[in-house]
């Protein structure tokens, strides 16, 4: 009974960290979408010089790598939850 306490609180403790994680992932997302389409609107009027379009440019492809990153992350950490739930089954 106490391994069963002691198993629900831990469980209880780290769902909102879980989610919090998703959430944060979510807003960056958001926020890296609204930038990325700012940028591809500055580049359909093309009116910026080659250097402020280089600095956009590589500002979007670090954007877009962290968002794939985050997102693998996010992948493995389900995967892991998954095996770890399947294994206790």
């Amino acid at each position: 009974m106490l391994k069963g306490i002691i198993g629900a609180l831990a469980l209880a403790l780290a769902v909102p960290a879980l989610a919090d994680d998703k959430v944060k992932d979510k807003a960056k997302d958001v926020d890296n979408s609204m930038k990325n389409t700012v940028d591809d609107a500055k580049d359909k009027l093309g009116t910026d010089s080659g250097t402020a379009k280089a600095k956009r440019h590589a500002k979007k492809a670090a954007r877009n790598t962290k968002n794939k990153a985050r997102q693998t992350k996010s992948d493995v950490k389900d995967a892991t939850e998954k095996a770890k739930n399947d294994v206790s089954k």
